[in-house]
């Protein structure tokens, strides 16, 4: 345990938890880094990792919005992602917060942050999962799900 606390860092480009200065996902060659996914926590990233249709780069925040938790932009850290998203390398910027209160915040917040400076910004989709039966889930989420469809062209 002593070791891990002397040991473990966060990575200085997305800030998630690693022994060395940038993590190995933000040191591969092999990922694409027009491509930023913004998410909340670690778990949140090897989440996006385990789908293996995700190759860009990630920015962890750590945690989310929470005024009455006293968790502000500041808090965050939320200049670095700016900062980072002004690279002029990265083209697109992914927010896959959570589909809560504080999650949906968070989001807001970010998209008109990053909107304002130019940044290309999209949301993950939610509704009916994958496999799911309609009578399974829940109302607000079909309602999302029929807000969020998508047209295919009349062929």
């Amino acid at each position: 345990m002593l070791h891990a606390l002397e040991a473990v860092r966060h990575c200085q480009r997305c800030n998630t938890f690693t022994e060395s200065d940038i993590c190995e996902k933000c040191a591969s060659p092999r990922r694409d880094p027009s491509l930023l996914c913004v998410v909340e926590t670690p778990v949140d990233m090897n989440m996006m990792e385990q789908t293996q249709s995700y190759q860009g780069l990630y920015y962890v925040l750590m945690g989310r919005l929470s005024p009455l938790d006293g968790i502000g932009p500041r808090e965050l850290g939320l200049e670095r992602i700016l900062a980072r998203a002004l690279d002029g390398v990265v083209k697109e910027v992914i927010l896959a917060t959570n589909y809560t209160n504080e999650g949906e915040a968070t989001a807001h917040y970010l998209t008109a942050m990053l909107r304002d400076k130019g940044v290309g910004v999209s949301r993950i989709a939610r509704g009916v999962p994958v496999g799911g039966e309609l009578e399974y889930v829940d109302s607000g989420t079909l309602a999302q799900a029929l807000r969020e469809r998508r047209y295919f062209p009349a062929g």
